[in-house]
């Protein structure tokens, strides 16, 4: 049973998604705030496996609300769910360590997917923003990019082959299968390769693939 966290300061967008995850079989929502202080209170106290967090929120944003929960001891999974797509508050969500950014427009069973994904360790991102906001993520100065070069330096062949494949947006299934090896395997790979890359979560692992150019950026579309 997935147990979801949803915070979100508008009473009718924390009842709709309340509803729409509880609703599945797999999902129970342990508690709703309205207010970024709430949340992270709430996440404190109960540890649900994926908090959903909008972004303007009163007392504290949803960005100040995932980097506490994101560089806490034992994080906790985020889901950003927002009306607003602007670069910035992308960047701020993926530096703070979220796992997932995703508009509230989109539809429920994108929702649903993104929430059982962020919960079971995997990232997401809206897909109308994927190429866009890698390519210019990658390209900001101040994350300090080195080269593909220095990228073999700081991993090993099969964390490299790991991240390249983690890339591709493979869970850690489909990397086990695409390798031959156990799953348990992948996931030791994973807990040892995000340290050595100063990344908290597996998607700030891909952003760090494409700024690094250790996967190469699409620059059609």
């Amino acid at each position: 049973m997935i147990r979801a966290l949803i915070a979100d300061d508008q009473a009718l967008v924390r009842a709709g998604l309340s509803a729409l995850l509880s609703a599945e079989e797999d999902i129970e929502v342990v508690a709703t705030a309205e207010d970024g202080v709430q949340a992270l209170r709430l996440a404190h106290e109960l540890r649900p496996d994926v908090a959903c967090l909008d972004i303007r929120m009163p007392g504290m944003n949803g960005i100040e609300v995932a980097r506490e929960l994101c560089a806490a001891p034992s994080p906790i999974p985020v889901l950003i769910l927002t009306t607003f797509d602007l670069d910035d508050y992308v960047f701020g969500a993926l530096e703070a360590g979220a796992s997932g950014f995703l508009l509230k427009d989109a539809d429920p069973d994108t929702i649903l997917h993104a929430v059982r994904r962020v919960a079971d360790g995997h990232g997401t991102i809206d897909q109308s923003l994927t190429r866009r906001i890698l390519r210019e993520f990658a390209q900001r100065r101040r994350l300090q990019p080195v080269t593909a070069q220095r990228a073999d330096g700081v991993l090993t062949d099969r964390e490299r082959q790991i991240l390249l494949l983690l890339a591709q947006g493979m869970s850690n299934e489909e990397i086990a299968s695409a390798l031959v090896v156990e799953i348990s395997t992948v996931k030791s790979h994973l807990a040892r390769m995000l340290p050595k890359l100063g990344v908290r979560s597996r998607l700030q692992a891909v952003v760090w693939a494409y700024q690094n150019r250790v996967v190469a950026i699409d620059e059609e579309g």
